[in-house]
């Protein structure tokens, strides 16, 4: 009992703890990001029938019914940036249902493509939406970089910013002004770090075969049409042309300009709402999901304490005597968008 009660205590002052920091930082200012119209940034890229703009430009909202799901794609190739846009997720049942934020370049470099996700997963009425963060390099799909959180508000009631900056040091993934995973390149991580220019893309889809449960439970178009809506898009970096021979002096100024910027410096203040956002609501890591990865793959900063959290398949531990009493989960496949999630 006394050990329950501690453990609660524990909980509950890491959940005001957590929200200690977001007060702190949502105190100081915001990004000062310039947002663009959906016309000057972006084109669509599937179920045109199922986007829908705004009457001024400024936002857009991809629809998914029984017919088709949607998709909108940068106009142009970026070599790093800051790509950005508040969000607000389909509500109600959403099992199976996927909505997508990320860079790629799959449709230039089909085997050797990078990648940076943002991937919304749908849940069925009542439960919280999930979400995992992904990075590939260079066609490492069979490595899969994947961690997986819940989230400290309702991201279907209103807008929320989601934010990926990608320079040649390093990549941050925020959700509003809270960075939530930084990887940070080294030599030993060689082509799996991401190098070449990406596009921008959105989307929402039917991922009823592996979204939610393991594809135990399905989009239900009863509930549909599924509506997520984008708004204050940003895309700021060099804009950059991948048939052509690449030289790193041809984005040396944007680039400069995007390492000055300030969601390119974690403080001290954002790293603190970051370690504590990851003690709480992270409750998946690769790095720690030793069935995959017996030995963690080069970026990984393993922290004892962040360490016994976790079980051998990455998955968080509960606190409950009958899920410690569980059968051990079966070892979760290599890439991301087959997830037990």
């Amino acid at each position: 009992m006394n050990r329950l009660r501690s453990s609660s205590l524990s909980r509950t002052l890491t959940h005001i703890s957590f929200f200690l920091c977001i007060s702190f930082v949502a105190a100081a200012a915001g990004f000062n990001l310039t947002t663009i119209g959906f016309d000057e940034g972006y084109t669509p890229l599937f179920g045109d029938f199922n986007i829908l703009r705004s009457s001024d430009g400024k936002s857009v909202s991809l629809l998914l019914n029984r017919y088709s799901g949607s998709g909108f794609i940068s106009s142009s190739l970026y070599n790093h940036g800051f790509f950005s846009a508040k969000i607000k997720l389909p509500s109600d049942y959403t099992a199976g249902v996927v909505v997508a934020f990320y860079t790629s370049n799959a449709d230039v470099f089909e085997k050797t493509h990078d990648e940076l996700d943002f991937e919304f997963l749908g849940n069925v009425q009542g439960k919280e939406w999930r979400f995992q963060t992904n990075v590939y390099g260079n066609g490492s799909t069979n490595r899969g970089r994947e961690e997986r959180y819940t989230l400290w508000f309702d991201p279907t009631r209103e807008f929320h910013r989601y934010s990926i900056l990608w320079t040649a040091k390093n990549i941050i993934f925020y959700v509003d002004e809270v960075p939530i995973r930084e990887v940070v390149r080294s030599d030993a991580m060689g082509g799996d770090y991401p190098s070449k220019p990406m596009a921008l893309y959105a989307t929402i889809w039917d991922a009823s075969n592996w979204a939610t449960a393991g594809g135990k439970y399905k989009v239900n178009y009863k509930y549909a049409p599924f509506v997520s809506d984008f708004s204050d898009l940003v895309l700021q970096g060099c804009q950059s042309d991948p048939i052509q021979e690449f030289s790193s002096t041809i984005c040396a100024d944007e680039d400069a300009e995007l390492e000055r910027a300030e969601y390119a410096v974690i403080t001290p203040e954002r790293r603190r709402a970051m370690r504590v956002f990851r003690q709480k609501y992270m409750y998946y890591s690769y790095c720690y999901d030793i069935l995959r990865y017996p030995v963690p793959p080069p970026e990984c900063v393993i922290t004892p304490s962040e360490r016994r959290r976790f079980k051998d398949t990455g998955r968080v531990k509960f606190g409950s005597r009958r899920r410690r009493r569980s059968r051990r989960p079966s070892r979760l496949p290599a890439g991301g968008n087959q997830a037990d999630v």
